[in-house]
């Protein structure tokens, strides 16, 4: 028998959620009803009240609830659901989670969810399931059911999904995952520009052992890797296309946010750092580049995508900032520097080629590390330094 979490504004949307965990219970599971809402008191009794749920964050709700100020008291639960629903995971006292809702509930009941590990089974049934859902599912795997009917009282519809959903749910914490054949998993960012020495690396790690997932350094890549970090499951990090810093410290298009490069450190997960592609950031088509940048070095890498080359002021901040994030990290974490290429178009002969910015990199780098830092006169390409890359890290894992 598993425990299964049934959130939801139980002041609007009780009967329903209700409903939901009268079904899980007759499968054979544990229902267990949290309250979310912050209006009238819920149409049902719940298990974990609105006030319990404040309590996990150290909020007292009560007085929030007096200002009747429906923003303040949906902010209030939307920031303690995460930590209340992250401690029962961590307790092993709920297997999976549920939740139906319209916009504010939607909104609510993924906030939560987004706090789970990836491969926690989660089920949002929302009248927003069909659109843009990115906001709400964030880089987590939270299963989205479009509810076909507003969530507002029990009909014909409504019951067919609400049940179907709820067998749903029920079907995913039974699920039984083979792990027996599992290796360690290692994490590894690539980019246009750093994929053969991905290709390489990932090779010298799967003969020694590991599985690597590789993630393409996007934005929504950098993000995702750094869920999956954050997760636990991962033995090891080869953090080498950090080009996403570029993007975030200039305002491209490929930010991963400023939280990039936290989740080895989070974690406490052994890495191995690169400079990769800091040399560029990404614009869509030429005019989408600010007129302040219209003296910048350019590359048309295709009519939709327009790299822009860092210069030396901003590549010794990105230096900085990789240092930093590096230095925080309390597993055993290594910064290695390609000094002849970051990228294939920073080379010799080619368009980013930039001796004083690459110095500038390099310097603030060895400035500010406390890890160490190791320094090859190769490209970030060649065999050599792949390889290198590859084996600092197996020496980091231990």
């Amino acid at each position: 028998m598993k425990t299964i979490a049934v959130l939801g504004t139980l002041d609007s949307k009780g009967h329903e959620h209700q409903f939901v965990a009268d079904i899980i219970r007759k499968l054979g599971h544990t229902p267990l009803l949290i309250d979310l809402g912050s209006g009238d008191d819920p149409q049902v009794t719940p298990d974990i009240t609105r006030f319990q749920v404040a309590e996990a964050a150290g909020l007292n709700l009560q007085p929030i609830l007096d200002r009747k100020d429906r923003g303040e008291c949906v902010t209030a639960i939307s920031q303690a659901a995460p930590v209340l629903l992250a401690k029962l995971a961590a307790e092993e006292k709920i297997h999976g989670v549920i939740s139906l809702g319209g916009g504010g509930g939607t909104a609510l009941g993924t906030a939560a969810m987004r706090a789970l590990p990836v491969g926690f089974p989660k089920l949002m049934v929302s009248t927003l399931a069909s659109g843009n859902t990115a906001h709400y599912v964030g880089t987590k795997d939270i299963t989205m059911m479009p509810s076909i009917v507003d969530v507002a009282g029990l009909n014909s519809i409504s019951k067919t999904i609400f049940t179907r959903a709820a067998h749903a749910i029920c079907g995913m914490v039974e699920a039984e995952i083979n792990q027996s054949d599992s290796k360690p998993l290692i994490v590894a960012s690539m980019f246009g520009n750093t994929t053969d020495c991905i290709n390489i690396a990932a090779k010298v790690l799967e003969d020694a052992g590991y599985e690597v997932l590789i993630f393409h350094a996007t934005g929504t890549g950098g993000k995702t890797m750094e869920s999956l970090i954050e997760s636990g499951m991962v033995a090891g990090v080869l953090d080498i296309t950090t080009t996403e810093w570029a993007d975030e410290l200039v305002g491209a298009t490929l930010s991963a946010g400023p939280t990039r490069l936290d989740a080895m450190t989070k974690a406490k997960v052994p890495a191995v750092v690169a400079p990769g592609c800091l040399d560029m950031a990404n614009y869509g088509e030429k005019e989408t580049v600010p007129e302040k940048f219209a003296d910048r070095t350019f590359y048309i890498h295709n009519p939709q995508v327009t790299l822009m080359r860092t210069n030396a002021e901003e590549c010794a901040e990105l230096g900085k900032i990789l240092a930093e994030k590096a230095n925080a990290n309390p597993a055993p974490t290594a910064i290695l520097n390609p000094l002849k290429t970051v990228s294939v178009i920073s080379a010799e002969g080619q368009p980013f080629h930039d001796p004083e910015a690459d110095a500038a990199l390099f310097s603030a780098i060895h400035e500010h590390a406390k890890v160490e830092v190791i320094n090859y006169e190769e490209e970030i390409n060649s065999e050599v330094f792949a390889k290198a890359a590859a084996h600092k890290l197996l020496e980091l894992i231990g």
